[in-house]
C-alpha cells in the first residue's frame, strides 16, 4: 500500500512497479513490499525522504556523524574511492 506522504509521481511508480511484478510472477504482498522498498529507496537517494540505511538527519553536523554513517551517505552519493577514505576526508568530500 503507497504511503501518505508519496508524492503523485511515487504512488504511480509504485503501482508501475506492483503491476510489473505481478505480471513477472510475484504475488501480491511480495510485489507490494518489493514496491514499496524501492520507491523508498529512490525518494532517499533523491533527498525526498531520511535514509534509514545509517544516515543521520540533514541538520546534524556532518564531522557529528559516525563513520559509517558518512560512508552510507558517501555511497547514496556515489562518492569515488569512498572506500579508502577517512571520516575526516569523507566529511570534506560530503560538504564540498
Amino acid at each position: 500500500m503507497p504511503n501518505k506522504s508519496w508524492s503523485d509521481q511515487r504512488e504511480r511508480q509504485y503501482k508501475h512497479i506492483k503491476q510489473d511484478l505481478m505480471r513477472r510472477g510475484r504475488g501480491v504482498e511480495a510485489a507490494e513490499a518489493i514496491a514499496a522498498r524501492t520507491v523508498n529507496k529512490q525518494r532517499a537517494e533523491q533527498g525526498e525522504a531520511e535514509s534509514t540505511a545509517g544516515a543521520a538527519p540533514p541538520n546534524r553536523a556532518l564531522v557529528e556523524r559516525s563513520y559509517r554513517e558518512l560512508y552510507a551517505l558517501a555511497k547514496t552519493r556515489r562518492i569515488p574511492g569512498r572506500s579508502t577514505m577517512s571520516k575526516e576526508e569523507l566529511a570534506r568530500r560530503l560538504a564540498g
